[in-house]
């Protein structure tokens, strides 16, 4: 029992409730008990009497006056002079003597004074137009605490405080629910079966209560968000890489099997089928170690020897690489460099591999008389290195998705050699990422692609 947030919170909320109840029934019974209705009604009797006492002086002196009206209402009455004499009393000689009462600094507290045996009367006081005092006092009343509870503090709790009793615990019932209710269709969600099936769809929670509440909701739907867009990816992953696998494997099992059966009878195809055997193994190698360059990228890993990197150096030295290819492919590759640039904290050998998978990546779709330029400068706290082709360019749609692990922009590519699983640039980004620094592309339908690499020159 109460072991929920919603019950917990209620609970709370209903002994606050009752607390505070209990606080003001105290403070009532209290108040109460130092005036019951008993000594009101006793107070607004005298203060009639005064008033007739008044009314009737006028035509009648005050001393007749006041002893009949002490007579009929069985009060008493007393007359002071200016300076606090007594000038009259209707039970002088049955009574102790009743100073004259002091101004009261409370209105709200119980007209009170005392005789000379100290018994306890109540009292109204009037000054009259003469600047005497005319005071009408009664014996106050003897209660039990019994007939106080019973008369004046039971009716009142009974009528006024169970009704706000019920109606502060439905609030409290209310607000319980508007805080609880968002964080249960948090926990369903979080209990959906889209946790333990990859293919079903989640939606978000809709965000509702009080602030903190909103944003533990839009936490969640983040944490969703991302959830699924990881077994997407896991998903693709598995499927590409199965796809990228199974070619090789298939012309690995055809060509081995034609060795076995006898079908490769002569020396050159058993040589051929060797051969493709051969590189679509090598094949296979290269993807495995890119996978595993990507694993050890993504989980933090991935060893970089961070080093003084002289980007010149390194620029032409990759440029150097792809001679032999530029050439045979009728494609001119240039590069420019700003003067001074300064040197950079690097894995050299990382960053050659960056700009070298950028390099093939434009080669490969730079027709034969084009070019490629390579182009390094400074911009404020970073070095900016561009590698731009005079291709075909790109659709916006495939810019969006060039760096995706296996994505390619040419299908009739897929399975080609060297990078051919489209993980280059995918591997690119994560160096580049490693380095705390950011890679983009810039392109459009014939117009050429331009891929730029900004590198902190401070480490970060």
């Amino acid at each position: 029992m109460f072991t929920s947030l919603r019950s917990r919170l209620w609970l709370s909320y209903a002994l606050i409730i009752v607390t505070a109840l209990s606080v003001v029934a105290i403070v009532l019974f209290i108040s109460l008990l130092r005036n019951p209705l008993l000594y009101r009604q006793t107070q607004e009797r005298l203060n009639a009497v005064q008033t007739v006492i008044l009314e009737r002086s006028a035509n009648q002196p005050l001393a007749n006056v006041a002893e009949q009206a002490a007579r009929t209402f069985n009060v008493r009455v007393l007359l002071y002079s200016q300076d606090k004499q007594l000038l009259l009393d209707t039970d002088s000689g049955k009574a102790a003597s009743l100073p004259l009462p002091e101004k009261r600094i409370i209105a709200r507290t119980i007209p009170l004074v005392r005789d000379a045996n100290g018994t306890a009367w109540l009292y109204s006081r009037e000054q009259l137009a003469d600047r005497t005092y005319l005071v009408v006092a009664a014996p106050r009343p003897r209660i039990s605490v019994v007939n106080l509870f019973t008369d004046d503090f039971l009716p009142l709790i009974v009528q006024s405080g169970l009704i706000a009793l019920v109606l502060s615990l439905f609030v409290a019932f209310i607000f319980s629910r508007w805080i609880a209710d968002p964080l249960q269709r948090v926990v369903v969600a979080a209990k959906a079966p889209w946790l333990g099936v990859p293919s079903a769809q989640a939606t978000p929670v809709d965000v509702r209560g009080p602030h903190e509440v909103q944003e533990l909701t839009r936490a969640f739907n983040s944490m969703v968000a991302r959830v699924q867009a990881s077994q997407k990816s896991q998903r693709e992953f598995v499927a590409n890489v199965s796809h990228e696998l199974k070619t090789p494997l298939t012309s690995i099992q055809g060509f081995s099997q034609a060795i076995l059966d006898g079908t490769a009878h002569t020396p050159e195809e058993r040589r051929q089928a060797a051969q493709v055997i051969y590189d679509e193994s090598a094949r296979m190698h290269r993807m495995v170690l890119d996978l595993l360059d990507l694993a050890r990228l993504d989980s933090g890993t991935a060893d970089l020897t961070m080093s003084s990197v002289h980007m010149p150096a390194l620029l032409h030295a990759v440029a150097e690489k792809f001679f032999p290819q530029t050439q045979q492919a009728g494609v001119d590759i240039k590069v420019k460099l700003q003067e001074n640039l300064p040197t950079l904290l690097a894995d050299g050998d990382r960053l050659a591999q960056v700009f070298t998978n950028l390099v093939d990546n434009a080669l490969k779709f730079t027709p034969r008389g084009g070019s490629i330029r390579i182009h390094a400068s400074r911009v404020n706290e970073e070095m900016l290195v561009s590698v731009m082709d005079n291709g075909a360019g790109m659709t916006p749609e495939v810019q969006a998705h060039i760096f995706d692990r296996f994505y390619q922009a040419d299908p009739s590519r897929k399975g080609g050699g060297g990078h051919g699983a489209g993980l280059g640039l995918a591997i690119a980004h994560e160096i580049v990422q490693a380095h705390n620094g950011r890679i983009s592309v810039r392109s459009g339908l014939g117009e050429g692609t331009a891929f730029e690499v900004f590198l902190p020159l401070t480490k970060k």
